[in-house]
């Protein structure tokens, strides 16, 4: 089953504005523990966009309590990660009897550029088994299983007893979920179908929609804003249905709060790239860390042929970081050829050498050279400027050019035309402390790249440093004006 990727290139009416990222080192996580209620009926929609892949540990987006203690009632929606396998997987347990839900996917969903719309509805008085527990993916009903089994008719959930309820983990054993969420509902009482909360647009792509219905006494509905505790706030955890049922944050930072939503999909670096290896992964894969003193190697999520394009590069130390770019030719994802101990063909590409390494570290092809800022300090920010339109590369040093023209720009210098090209970032070799550490803002900082001053392409994103005039962040809301 394929599930088209969704993010904002498509025409809706309904706009979301937030999401909330989740980093499972942090342990984020939202709580409540409501008073027991519909257990027999209720409904969850949640958005969801991936980060870490095969941690080796599940990642629950909504449980309740802890499935695996015998003491007490358990739910969870994951991805099954700890088999390292990626597939959906809803499991119910009620204490004293073994699991009466558990339903695994045999679809996978590994793509970290995609968001995923996941409906789960539970009605136990149902005559048919599989009518009591329906799974949704983008708009279509999963019913091919690797796992299947069904509540027996009338059985309770753990979802509505009075036990805690958490976004992003389990009660007491973590299993932390890495990537980012936006528009939970829960609905207490009914079961509803997923036109209720999203729609087929004219490509037949899944877009969102808002749900208008009731929430019943315990349900709720997280937007993930950033003030206030009220019903009709902003607040992180605030519940604005109408209810008041708030759940409690734990280890999120402001810069949680993303505009990375379903509408529009912001990059990130790409964690099923075939050099990331080498390197670690986090902050909702804006963060990357060098490992095993190897070059470690990740690119942009999103590809361009055209338009101009500003990303953001925070380095948290001194050890031989880089960034640039990369072109579709240079990326071999079959590692074929190594250059400079990396599997990249840097052949048309640009890659910008910083803070104690080479200048011109592109490979024995490129006809590009590079910068090596020798006065470069911790914490400095690198900008990279892409004009795909020209062909051009314009670097900025905390917001001062860097250029060897007149413009400030550079030539990547391609023979042919239409070339995609990647954002990249690479680690250089180093060992315990001295791993480079790099931080990326494609407009979407996590809270290692920390913003003082705040600035935007004119609507979108947020950079610590104004873009060049005419240069946008990369989501998929300016990718569909001026990609």
């Amino acid at each position: 089953m394929v599930f088209p990727i969704v993010g904002g290139t498509q025409s809706t009416d309904y706009e979301i504005s937030n999401s909330l990222r989740f980093n499972s080192a942090d342990s984020a996580y939202l709580h409540i523990t409501p008073n027991a209620s519909n257990r027999d009926l209720f409904t969850i929609s949640l958005w969801a966009k991936r980060s870490s892949l095969n941690t080796g540990a599940r990642q629950v987006l909504f449980g309740v309590g802890n499935p695996g203690t015998s003491s007490q009632v358990g739910f969870e929606i994951r991805f099954d990660d700890s088999v390292g396998d990626g597939k959906l997987r809803i499991t119910d347990y009620v204490a004293a009897s073994s699991d009466n839900l558990v339903l695994k996917t045999n679809a996978v969903f590994k793509d970290p550029s995609a968001w995923y719309h996941i409906v789960f509805a539970y009605d136990s008085a149902q005559g048919t088994d599989s009518n009591r527990a329906k799974v949704y993916v983008n708009g279509t009903q999963i019913t091919s299983f690797a796992t299947a089994t069904y509540p027996s008719q009338n059985q309770d959930s753990a979802v509505g007893s009075n036990t805690k309820h958490l976004i992003g983990n389990l009660d007491g054993d973590g299993y932390d979920y890495n990537g980012y969420l936006t528009e939970v509902n829960y609905v207490d009482g009914a079961a509803k179908s997923p036109t209720d909360f999203g729609k087929f647009d004219a490509n037949g792509v899944w877009i969102p929609k808002k749900y208008t219905g009731t929430y019943g006494t315990n349900g709720f509905f997280l937007e993930f804003k950033q003030t206030g505790t009220s019903a009709n706030s902003s607040g992180i955890g605030a519940d604005t249905s109408g209810n008041d049922n708030h759940l409690t944050p734990v280890n999120f930072a402001a810069l949680d709060v993303t505009e990375d939503t379903c509408t529009n999909n912001f990059a990130t670096l790409n964690s099923v790239d075939h050099r990331v290896e080498d390197a670690t992964l986090s902050e909702g894969n804006c963060k990357l860390v060098g490992a095993n003193g190897n070059d470690g190697a990740s690119t942009s999520t999103i590809g361009v042929t055209s338009g101009k394009w500003y990303a953001e590069f925070k380095f948290l130390n001194d050890h031989k970081s880089r960034v640039g770019i990369i072109d579709q030719t240079g990326h071999d994802t079959n590692g074929n050829n190594v250059n400079d101990g990396v599997h990249y063909d840097f052949t048309g590409g640009y890659i910008y050498a910083t803070l104690n390494g080479s200048g011109n570290d592109t490979g024995d092809n490129s006809t590009s050279g590079g910068y090596d800022v020798t006065d470069g300090s911790t914490n400095d920010i690198l900008g990279v400027a892409l004009d795909a339109d020209n062909e051009k590369v314009l670097f900025t040093l905390n917001g001062t050019t860097l250029g060897q023209e007149g413009d400030g720009f550079t030539n990547l210098q391609r023979t042919g035309t239409g070339e995609t090209y990647f954002f990249h970032v690479r680690d250089g070799s180093g060992s315990g402390d001295d791993e480079p550490q790099i931080v990326c803002n494609f407009g979407n900082p996590p809270p290692d790249f920390s913003i003082s001053s705040g600035n935007n392409d004119g609507e979108y994103g947020n950079f610590e440093y104004a873009p060049p005039s005419g240069f946008y962040a990369l989501c998929t809301k300016r990718l569909a004006e001026f990609g």
